[in-house]
C-alpha cells in the first residue's frame, strides 16, 4: 500500500479543486466524481455501508448508500474519490465485484468509519480536504470566528459546506494544529 503524507493529501485535495476551477462550496462533489470519469450509483445498502468504489469495463463506479443523510452521501463520494486518486492502482488490481455487488472489497463502512486503517484514513482526510477546502475555511473564519463548542455557530457553518458538525470540527482543528481525533463519525 501507497503510505501518503498528511500535507500531501491536503496539496493534492486543493490542486484536484484548483483544476476543475472550484473556488466556492459548497463543493459540487458529483462533478468532481464526474470529472474523473467515475459513474455515480445510488442504491439503498444496508446501514453499516456507505458506498464502494469498484471498476467495471475501465470505469469507475462509486456506489453510495440512497439511504443515508444527503451530507454523509457526500462524504462518501469525497471519500471514494479519494480512493481514485490516492489508491487507483491498488483498487484496479484488487477489487472485484460481481453483478450483485456480492464480492467488495473497498467500501464505505463500519471499518471504514472508524479510520483504524490507514488506506481509510488517508481517504478520510482527503474527502474532508477536499469538502471542506482549507482556503475557504480560513476565509470564513478570519470575517466570522467560531467557537468550535458553538453548536449553533457549527451547525450553520457545516451548513454552507453542505458537511456533517464532526467533519467540519475535525477540519478546524486539524488546520489550527490542535489534537484531533483520526476518525470521522
Amino acid at each position: 500500500m501507497v503510505n501518503v503524507q498528511k500535507d500531501s493529501l491536503e496539496d493534492r485535495a486543493t490542486k484536484l479543486l484548483n483544476e476543475l476551477g472550484i473556488k466556492g462550496v459548497p463543493v459540487p462533489i458529483e462533478r468532481v466524481a464526474k470529472s474523473l470519469g467515475a459513474r455515480l450509483s445510488f442504491s439503498p445498502f444496508d446501514e453499516e455501508l456507505s458506498g464502494m468504489v469498484f471498476f467495471k469495463e475501465g470505469v469507475p463506479i462509486i456506489g453510495v448508500n440512497s439511504l443515508h443523510h444527503p451530507n454523509r452521501q457526500r462524504f462518501t463520494i469525497a471519500h471514494e474519490i479519494a480512493h481514485l486518486c490516492l489508491h487507483r492502482d491498488q483498487i484496479t488490481n484488487a477489487v472485484h465485484v460481481d453483478k450483485q455487488f456480492a464480492e467488495l472489497i473497498l467500501k464505505r463502512d463500519a471499518v471504514s468509519a472508524t479510520g483504524t486503517e490507514r488506506f481509510e484514513v488517508e481517504a478520510n482526510q482527503f474527502a474532508a480536504a477536499l469538502l471542506v477546502p482549507r482556503s475557504v475555511l480560513g476565509e470564513q473564519l478570519k470575517s466570522t470566528p467560531i467557537d468550535i463548542e458553538d453548536e449553533t455557530a457549527l451547525e450553520q457553518l457545516a451548513k454552507s459546506f453542505r458537511v456533517s458538525k464532526s467533519t467540519l470540527q475535525y477540519r478546524i482543528r486539524n488546520l489550527s494544529g490542535e489534537p484531533r481525533a483520526e476518525k470521522r463519525q
